[in-house]
Order: C-alpha cells, then sequence, then structure tokens
C-alpha cells in the first residue's frame, strides 16, 4: 500500500512537471538582438524578463548593430527580434522584406519623442521665452558665445567621422548662419560634446547646437528641443544635406528629418512566440520621459541594461502593465 501511493504521488510530481514544462514551451526560443547603445540594451533586457517571466519564452539576447542585426536578420532569420531598430537607411529594404513576409515591423514608435535635431537648456527658456524656433535663436547669437571667440555665437555639431556632422555643418550652410554672426564648435568627441553640455549646465549658462534623444543627456538636464520649421523636401535632405560639402552646393533650410524608429521581428517570431509575443511587442511603447529617466539612472548608477530592467519593473508598473496580459503580469511581479 505504502509502494503504491509512493508510485502515485512520483506519477503526480512528474505529471506536474510534465505539464510544466509543456506551459512554458508554448512559445519556445527567442532571439533578440541586444544592440550596442544604452536604450536597446535596456529595451532587449526588459524583453527577455517579460517574454520568460509572463510568457514562458527561453530567450537569448545576443550582440547587434544597426546594419549587421538587419542584416542577418535578412539572410539568416537571426536573430528573431530588433528592439530599437533604427530604419531610415534602410527602409527601402525592410518595407520590401515586410512585404514578402519575412519580416514583420510591430512597433513604429517603441518610444515617443525620440529623434534628431537642435535642442537649448531649459533654463536658457525660462529667461527668454522667445527662442523657442531655430530663426529666434539664430538673430541672438550674443546669448551663446563661442568658448573660444566670444565674438561669435557657439554652435555645437557632431564630433569628425559621425554622419550627422555632414547635416549639421550643411545646415549651418543653408540657415546662413556664419553671416548671421555664429561660429562652429568642434567639440572634438562623444565626450566632449557631453561635455560642453553639462558644463554649460552646471554653471547655468546658455548652450546651442546639435543632439538626440533619447539619452542620458536629454534626460538629465531636461534639454528643450528647438523648433527648425517645415521640412524642406526628401531631395534637399537626401541628395544635399547627408551629403560632403563639395556635393552640396545649395542646401535649402529644413527640419530634421523624422527619424524612423522601428520593433521588427522575424516571420519566425511570429510563430514561436505566437498571438501573445506579437501583442506584447505592438503594445510596448516608452513614454520618452520615462526612458531618459531610466537612461540617467543607468548613467548615474553605472549600471547596465539588466539592472535597468529590474528597476523599471519594480517601479514603473503603471507604464508596463498595459502592455501585457493580466495573467503575464502576476507571473512577472512574482519574478521580480
Amino acid at each position: 500500500m505504502r509502494i503504491n501511493k509512493l508510485i502515485i504521488s512520483a506519477l503526480v510530481i512528474l505529471g506536474f512537471t510534465s505539464f510544466s514544462g509543456v506551459a512554458n514551451a508554448k512559445c519556445g526560443n527567442i532571439t533578440i538582438a541586444n544592440m550596442n547603445w544604452a536604450s536597446a540594451n535596456f529595451m532587449a533586457e526588459v524583453d527577455k524578463i517579460i517574454l520568460e517571466e509572463g510568457y514562458g519564452c527561453s530567450v537569448e539576447l545576443v550582440p547587434g548593430a544597426t546594419m549587421p542585426t538587419f542584416t542577418s536578420m535578412q539572410e539568416k532569420g537571426e536573430p528573431d527580434v530588433a528592439p530599437e531598430f533604427w530604419a531610415n537607411a534602410a527602409i527601402i529594404a525592410l518595407n520590401k522584406a515586410v512585404d514578402e513576409g519575412k519580416m514583420h515591423s510591430l512597433n513604429k514608435a517603441p518610444i515617443t519623442g525620440l529623434g534628431e535635431g537642435w535642442w537649448v537648456l531649459p533654463h536658457t527658456l525660462k529667461k527668454h521665452p522667445e527662442l523657442t524656433t531655430a530663426d529666434a535663436i539664430l538673430k541672438r547669437p550674443d546669448l551663446f558665445p563661442h568658448p573660444e571667440d566670444p565674438s561669435k555665437g557657439g554652435f555645437h555639431i557632431c564630433p569628425p567621422g559621425w554622419n550627422c556632422e555632414l547635416s549639421n555643418r550643411n545646415h549651418f550652410r543653408a540657415w546662413g548662419m556664419e553671416a548671421k554672426g555664429w561660429k562652429i564648435v568642434e567639440t572634438g568627441s562623444a565626450a566632449g560634446l557631453d561635455g560642453s553640455i553639462a558644463k554649460a549646465a552646471e554653471r547655468g549658462e546658455n548652450w546651442f547646437g546639435y543632439y538626440w534623444s533619447p539619452t542620458s543627456i536629454i534626460g538629465k538636464y531636461d534639454m528643450q528641443a528647438v523648433d527648425m520649421g517645415e521640412w524642406g523636401g526628401k531631395d534637399n535632405w537626401d541628395n544635399c544635406i547627408v551629403k560632403p560639402e563639395q556635393e552640396c552646393a545649395d542646401p535649402k533650410k529644413t527640419s530634421w528629418v523624422k527619424s524612423e524608429v522601428f520593433t521588427i521581428a522575424t516571420d519566425n517570431f511570429k510563430k514561436t512566440a505566437g498571438k501573445d509575443g506579437m501583442d506584447y511587442l505592438k503594445k510596448r511603447v516608452y513614454p520618452g520621459p520615462v526612458m531618459n529617466g531610466m537612461l540617467v539612472w543607468m548613467g548615474e548608477n553605472q549600471a547596465e541594461g539588466a539592472d535597468a530592467a529590474i528597476e523599471f519593473l519594480k517601479t514603473q508598473e503603471k507604464v508596463w502593465s498595459k502592455w501585457v496580459s493580466k495573467s503575464a503580469a502576476k507571473k512577472i511581479k512574482k519574478a521580480l
């Protein structure tokens, strides 16, 4: 009798174990691109936790960068997901892959308020509330003295070798900034650009130049985007603004090109993660201020994306709980 009970108990345990294994196998194995910048690293870690703990997937993060990851997804079907794919340079190829059913564009705005452009510090607008547009700022070079030539206004641009360096130099000519009393500030490096902002913010000085969001700098100093006016057209942008100066003889004033950022996935993800996984990524939108706040937290705590993901899930339940089912939310909270 005792032996029979032991056998029954063993079978019950094995039954539960087997059932649990089937439940967790519902999703299967997923690979996610862990891109080489902070916001994408953070997003990949959040996706890993939610898909594993909420939906029973087995997730592996693989190193990635924008174009190598896209090429690999196209040609090899892996990784399965790129959480933060900046598509401007590959939009035609992406649309083709989507049309062919090889990829799925699940989320066309995974972070709100992102993009590139010109920015100022908030204390500048507090003292000079009229300086919300590029035209207004360019009339006041005296408020933004160049660090090496205070008689000129200082316009901070990207370090040498970045694509945005070309764009900003052409913008400088398009807006007639030299004739208006401005001079480019050569920041030299990413650290130099960041340092110029930090220095101005801490000293209460004015700063004007190029930056992008989401970033910890934008979040930390609550920087304000400048209204650059109307879009000057695709031909002006593609065939002049982004080209070397010798190939852009007559640049025209324009706002910055709209950043096209997506969460993209392979067809294998659709088959493996199913409707639950697809719905999660479609709903997963980070409010810009929340993302910038997390990037600030990462910087101040010298934290990696994995640490930030835990912090986010513990402190921002009102945000992420809208992305998942109620049952998944309970499992995720229990796992933290």
